[in-house]
């Protein structure tokens, strides 16, 4: 019987160990982590009716991977670019929004999730948190604005200069002690930087939610605002979140004159007259593809005395479109009604079946929307180009009295985060504070305070302030004085004489938190990122307005006065210095003595002795030959003089130059 003989292969070996670390500990390890680990994309629509008649769209996408070792660094649904980035510079929690208008807290809202989480300032805004030591922090910041500007096609690299961004303390994000904060006001808003937004998204623009997405309606808007925020953690994985908010206005061909005595008609509209695209289904890589439509609290109100809100076609409005479901807000305030959502399910439409969510007005109806604590406004004071004053107004809006939480002892708290450039030299020292037009004391109304002085071309100035103010007030005014700086004439920016913008104030009032709860089932069929950030209850925040700064700037003619003042010099310097040293001294008597030696003729020479004997005169002889001592006469030695002498001024103002 002959004995089989196994022989060591080291290839097959090699070969088996490489299959089962590439194939089979991946699947293992799926099969052990579940489905819990799977990537997922969310896309949703939010509209509603604003009270100045215009209309509000907020798109929403969502997209989620798991902290998986299976996954590694690559991914199914995820947006390479964007985990890339968070690895890479070990981001723990960053937002970035590119804002075009101003958010009008007044007609708006600016008591809800939407204007707390989305209402962002003019430009951009960028913040970021780090899990990094503290010295590492810097040198981070400046390589993700790079790599940022560079995925976004924008100025975002200008934040790289310690004079562009600030280390907020607690004025601006709890827990910021590695955060980092930078804003470029001026930063416009364009294709460039939406396109590179949208090929984040799996489909991109090419179908789903995100295929409204038409350029001209969304930069003829009255604001419109892209956000991006990315969370990363190692229990949680890497969230990104992408929101666009729009503000749009309808068209009002509907509109007619309302004989009720509420105004006017508000516009009817529908998705497409505001898009001029219809939904024709859903993303295929989405897991969830809804258009939400909301009346807010107030409005809701009201079109409920007239007929329960259940109904999509009441005696109030009628929806072009059937709801596949309705939402009603739970815990509402007092006399203020309860907000409903109706739900529209993207995955019913194709191609033969479009869905264009619309509303038709039947009555005339005014409302408003819930409102922050005080109304902020911000202004400069003062006349010329030498100092100034910064004033931060509050003005109540009575919220307090709608809650029923006024009295004796009740105050109200509001932080103040402002970040200055270092050409605005605030002193800190003159802040003044009023109350309904009487002054303050400092110490009893500002209970914390952080001041980071300015430097020159080194950092910003900071000020952050918590103040307590009593609930009954209705007015309050902060003051602040300031110098104006001088530039290098290299620092100024191409259109300097309009001006230097100095970045939105944020204002927080810690004691209010806008949150939005619905009664939803337990079935996964509700489950919405959009809602659940409704639900997280953020605490109420206000953005100021964008200061513009006039400095002195300088006559930027000047340098081409001296360089044509200077250029015209050095011509006639050159100019008769070679004319000097090119010239040959002795061409001229040549040229004498090739007259001289020329014999006249004859008959010339008989002519001019008739001549002269007709007129008594004698004959005149043929001039002397020219000397060298002729030609180099006094006007020559004049020029070489003044030539001389040019040089010498020359040589003098170059080094006292």
């Amino acid at each position: 019987m002959s004995k089989l003989r196994l022989r060591f292969n080291p290839t097959a070996f090699l070969l088996i160990i490489f299959f089962f670390n590439s194939v089979l500990r991946p699947a293992l390890a799926l099969v052990e982590d579940g489905e819990g680990l799977e990537e997922e994309f969310t896309e949703e629509l939010l509209l509603k009716p604003l009270p100045d008649r215009k209309v509000l769209a907020h798109f929403h996408f969502q997209s989620s991977a798991p902290p998986s070792a299976a996954n590694g660094r690559h991914h199914r649904l995820f947006p390479k670019a964007i985990a890339q980035l968070a690895r890479k510079f070990q981001i723990r929690e960053l937002e970035l929004s590119f804002t075009q208008g101003r958010w009008n807290y007044e007609r708006w809202g600016g008591f809800d999730p939407m204007s707390t989480a989305n209402a962002k300032p003019p430009g951009v805004e960028l913040w970021a948190a780090f899990d990094l030591p503290l010295n590492e922090i810097d040198h981070t910041w400046k390589n993700l604005t790079h790599a940022l500007s560079g995925l976004f096609c924008s100025s975002i690299n200008f934040l790289e200069s310690s004079t562009a961004y600030s280390a907020p303390s607690w004025g601006f994000h709890s827990n910021s002690s590695k955060l980092r904060y930078g804003a470029l006001p001026r930063e416009a808003v364009c294709t460039e930087n939406l396109t590179p937004w949208l090929k984040l998204l799996p489909c991109r623009d090419k179908a789903g939610i995100a295929l409204l997405l038409d350029r001209p309606s969304i930069y003829r808007s009255h604001y419109h605002s892209q956000r991006l925020r990315l969370i990363s953690s190692e229990f949680t994985g890497i969230i990104l979140e992408q929101a666009l908010t729009v503000v749009l206005q309808p068209s009002m061909r509907s509109n007619s004159p309302a004989s009720s005595g509420y105004g006017f008609l508000q516009p009817s509209w529908s998705v497409n007259s505001l898009f001029g695209k219809e939904v024709v289904g859903q993303c295929v890589l989405a897991k969830t593809s809804r258009i939400f439509f909301e009346l807010e609290k107030d409005l809701a109100f009201k079109v409920d005395k007239q007929q329960p809100l259940s109904s999509w076609n009441n005696s109030a409005f009628e929806l072009s479109v059937i709801p596949n479901n309705d939402i009603r807000e739970i815990n509402a305030v007092k006399n203020m009604g309860s907000s409903v959502l109706y739900v529209f399910e993207v995955s019913n439409s194709n191609d033969h079946m479009p869905l264009d969510v619309g509303i038709r007005w039947k009555i005339p109806l005014v409302w408003s929307y819930p409102q922050a604590p005080f109304h902020m406004n911000r202004y400069l004071m003062g006349s010329g180009n030498e100092r100034g004053s910064i004033a931060i107004s509050l003005r109540s809006t009575h919220l307090l009295e709608r809650f029923s939480r006024v009295s004796d002892g009740c105050a109200v708290h509001a932080v103040i985060f402002q970040v200055v450039p270092w050409y605005v030299k605030v002193y800190y020292h003159t802040l003044h504070i009023f109350v309904d037009g009487k002054a303050q004391i400092i110490s009893d109304v500002v209970r914390k305070m952080k001041i980071s002085p300015s430097e020159d071309k080194l950092s910003p100035g900071s000020m952050e302030l918590l103040l307590r103010f009593p609930c009954n007030i209705e007015s309050a005014t902060l003051t602040l004085d300031f110098d104006k700086g001088f530039l290098h004439i290299d620092e100024y920016p191409p259109d300097a004489n309009q001006g230097f913008d100095i970045p939105s104030a944020l204002v927080t009032f810690p004691d209010f938190h806008c949150s939005r709860s619905y009664q939803l089932d337990d079935s996964i069929y509700y489950k919405s990122p959009l809602l659940s950030k409704f639900q997280e209850g953020n605490p109420v925040q206000t953005y100021t307005e964008v200061l513009l700064v006039p400095l002195t700037t300088p006559d930027f003619s000047m340098p081409y006065n001296v360089i044509t003042f200077t250029c015209t010099v050095l011509a006639l310097y050159f100019g008769s210095m070679l004319n000097v040293l090119r010239r040959r001294a002795g061409e001229e008597e040549r040229l004498e003595r090739s007259k001289a030696s020329e014999k006249p003729g004859l008959i010339p020479l008989l002519l001019s002795k008739l001549f002269s004997k007709l007129k008594g005169k004698e004959p005149e002889s043929s001039p002397p030959l020219s000397t060298s001592s002729s030609i180099l006469g006094p006007k020559l030695v004049a020029k070489v003089i003044l030539v001389g002498l040019l040089a010498v001024i020359w040589n003098y103002y170059l080094k006292n130059g």
